[in-house]
């Protein structure tokens, strides 16, 4: 998978390509659905499919206060657009001078001049350019007049049309199997192990801490049950998972993401990069009266982790 961060990245030569469009945050089942035409019009017409992103989102730069946390880190949204059928992605550096783009720019500048598209697959509710004024019928007379094919696909999906702001709202609420529905696999974040307070190893459950960065979307605090793997290894373990701030003791509070690995007190994993995924939640964050009423507490969400990941 190739990864070019700007226009000039772009290796000369590249041929015509089949091109999609978008911010593709968490690269979910909507995001598929335009992956895999775009990919059908590649096979049959021998194109090369490049997927289009941008890097920061948008908003964080033209309106910071109203930025979404973000679902992927670019290299994890690159793994799984080529995961879904992306030969390479180009991710724009989005900055205040791109957006003053018109439409017509845009395409000629991207579309045309960079990437030779043959045919460009989106969404049917795709914007773009300055002022998001372009949209799947202007994309659609530009490719007439440049010649390449347009084609707007609808992003159905279960409830709602699956969108990475619907992903969002389930987090928020801790719906994560809502979360892994519309994303077609369990939601993850990714981080370096650190060494946190040690109370967890204390208590008989020590847990690998993760922090939380307020950038990228977490699940709404509480208790899950999941699957830590090591990125180094591609070793996976089922996991009792507790995101929070820990309101039984004092004196934390930067939000973390705790695992502790079923059943396992031998593991080494500060400095390795790992993966958290979550499958579904067990209760919500609780302050404890005792640390013997929480440490029952935590018996029990081992148990029911157990049940859920364990055969």
């Amino acid at each position: 998978m190739q990864i070019w961060r700007s226009l000039d990245d772009v290796p000369p030569g590249l041929g015509r390509t089949a091109v999609v469009i978008g911010n593709f945050d968490g690269v979910h089942l909507g995001h598929r659905q335009v992956l895999s035409r775009a990919r059908e019009l590649a096979d049959e017409r021998g194109l090369t499919l490049v997927a289009v992103t941008f890097d920061p989102h948008p908003m964080a730069v033209l309106r910071p206060e109203h930025a979404p946390s973000t679902l992927t880190s670019m290299e994890l949204r690159a793994e799984l657009l080529a995961e879904a059928g992306a030969d390479a992605v180009l991710a724009v550096p989005f900055d205040r001078d791109v957006a003053t783009w018109t439409p017509e720019e845009f395409v000629q500048r991207v579309v045309v001049d960079a990437l030779g598209a043959a045919a460009v697959v989106v969404g049917a509710n795709f914007r773009f350019g300055s002022r998001a004024a372009g949209d799947v019928a202007l994309l659609r007379a530009e490719g007439e007049r440049l010649g390449f094919t347009a084609e707007g696909i609808p992003l159905d999906g279960g409830p709602m049309v699956w969108s990475s702001t619907y992903v969002r709202t389930c987090l928020a609420t801790g719906d994560v199997a809502g979360a892994a529905q519309a994303l077609g696999r369990p939601y993850a974040v990714r981080g370096v192990v650190v060494r946190g307070d040690q109370r967890g190893r204390e208590l008989g459950y020590p847990t690998a801490n993760v922090p939380t960065d307020g950038l990228t979307a977490a699940p709404a605090d509480g208790v899950y049950a999941g699957w830590l793997v090591r990125l180094d290894t591609g070793e996976r373990f089922p996991a009792a998972i507790s995101v929070g701030t820990n309101p039984t003791f004092d004196g934390v509070r930067a939000r973390r993401v705790e695992s502790y690995v079923l059943d396992r007190t031998d593991l080494e994993l500060y400095g390795v990069e790992v993966e958290v995924s979550f499958v579904d939640r067990l209760r919500g964050m609780v302050a404890f009266d005792s640390v013997e009423a929480l440490v029952e507490q935590m018996d029990d969400d081992v148990r029911r982790a157990r049940e859920m990941l364990v055969p």
